[in-house]
């Protein structure tokens, strides 16, 4: 058995605060396997590098863990300042300063690049994919003097649905999330079918839907809202309504064993759901955030969407039927963008109806999209930057600032548009001072009467 010291390392509050479920997750595979784990949630713990060190000396490990959640903020308005790398070093050389055990990487940020992450931050190891199976496996191996892989990769060997293990919670943690977010998160698949063009969800936790047992997730829920007084929930799946259906399954599970909560999550524009929209909501269903990504068709086809904006605005329409608050994110200047397409795109939004729409100018690229290779083919970076430091995808057929302007000037005025995403952090807080909790962006929405 080994002494395991786990810090999630995240600090950033966008769009707000979460629990890192993924540290919690590992930490079961751990325990179920024998070894002791101190979690350690920076964030939660004021950033405070007086009280990590202190807490490690006093645990003593035998290993360090650290979880990352993002590299950087997907802002092109803020991405200098919002970039975390830096910091996750820094704490690393921290931890290095008076703890010489090796020390090992893993998390949603840190799979996105591991090998050049690996090298940035000064980490010993890595894990690439979800963690539960590869730590162990690491930690086998170090035990008995024997050199794991710098970095494990899991891909080729995804967990089913049963392998997929429930969070272990520090109630003070949960507290802490509770009171500044008000929102619990779970999981209830792994994975994602659709091929968007800029996104690295396929590529982290596999191309395929592998769903947890409904029993399981429910479990988690009921477990939360009795030991913590958890009622608010956001299922940070990739997508989902999943065409499959298991979402249906879940909130079946949810209504059957009367479970009174309130939940949201991340949905895709499938008109076959459009008539689940009552039922959802009964089950306590209380927003969608929409990845819409584009706001018109030549935009939506060339980043793979897979939809229309047709699509789009009938479910935006159907959930204004239900008032089901909807969050759209909307990504201006993507592969294909015109001014014609802005023009299209921004009339298209003037249509939607009582929600919100959150809008971002060009697309942070992360390697092995199909978004890297075309931006180096039409010579917007060069195949040989690392992309660790934030690099933005514009249309070459586009001005950015005067993208920019059209879309500052369209949304002028309404209060559910919101541009540049600086804004919606300050409305999100000017909402939370008026003693709101949750998404915060659901409050902003009027319905007709």
């Amino acid at each position: 058995m080994s002494r395991i010291f786990f810090l999630a390392a995240n600090t950033t509050l966008e769009p707000y605060p979460v629990y890192p479920l993924g540290m919690g997750v590992v930490t079961s595979a751990l325990m179920n396997a024998g070894h002791e784990v101190k979690q350690f949630d920076f964030l939660a713990q004021g950033k405070s590098t007086d009280l990590l060190t202190s807490e490690m000396a006093a645990f003593s490990p035998d290993f360090i863990c650290i979880s990352m959640r993002n590299i950087d903020n997907v802002d092109s308005f803020t991405s200098d300042t919002e970039w975390y790398l830096d910091e996750v070093r820094a704490l690393i050389r921290l931890l290095r300063s008076s703890c010489k055990t090796p020390i090992i990487c893993g998390g949603p940020g840190f799979s996105i690049m591991p090998d050049q992450i690996l090298d940035y931050i000064g980490g010993d190891y890595g894990v690439q994919g979800e963690g539960e199976h590869a730590i162990i496996g690491i930690l086998d191996k170090l035990t008995v003097g024997e050199s794991p892989a710098r970095i494990t990769r899991t891909g080729d060997f995804p967990l089913g649905p049963d392998e997929q293990a429930s969070a272990t919670y520090v109630a003070e943690y949960v507290d802490y999330y509770e009171s500044e977010s008000g929102i619990a998160n779970l999981q209830t698949k792994r994975g994602c079918p659709f091929k968007c063009s800029y996104c690295t969800y396929p590529h982290i936790e596999g191309s395929t839907f592998r769903p947890r047992n409904p029993v399981h997730v429910v479990d988690d829920i009921e477990r939360l809202q009795q030991e913590f007084g958890a009622n608010d929930f956001f299922f940070t799946d990739s997508v989902f309504n999943d065409k499959e259906g298991h979402y249906i399954k879940v909130v079946e599970e949810i209504v059957r064993r009367r479970v009174n909560i309130r939940w949201g999550s991340f949905f895709t524009p499938r008109s076959q759901d459009l008539e689940l929209l009552p039922m959802l909501k009964e089950s306590g269903l209380y927003a969608v955030e929409l990845g819409t990504d584009a706001a018109s068709n030549t935009t939506l086809k060339a980043m793979k969407k897979g939809f229309t904006f047709d699509d789009v605005f009938a479910f935006n329409q159907a959930c204004v039927e239900s008032k089901i608050p909807v969050g759209h994110f909307i990504i201006f200047g993507g592969p294909e963008e015109t001014m014609e397409t802005l023009r299209e795109g921004l009339d298209n939004i003037s249509q939607l109806t009582s929600c919100v729409v959150f809008g971002f100018s060009g697309i942070r690229i992360l390697p092995g999209t199909p978004l890297h290779k075309q931006a180096i083919t039409e010579g917007v970076i060069d195949a040989e930057y690392n992309l660790l430091r934030p690099a933005y995808y514009l249309s070459p057929e586009i001005d950015q600032h005067e993208m920019n302007e059209k879309i500052t000037s369209s949304f002028q005025g309404d209060h559910t548009r919101i541009f540049p995403p600086s804004e919606g952090r300050e409305k999100m807080t000017f909402a939370k001072n008026f003693g709101f909790n949750g998404l915060l962006w659901d409050t902003l929405i009027r319905y007709p009467k």
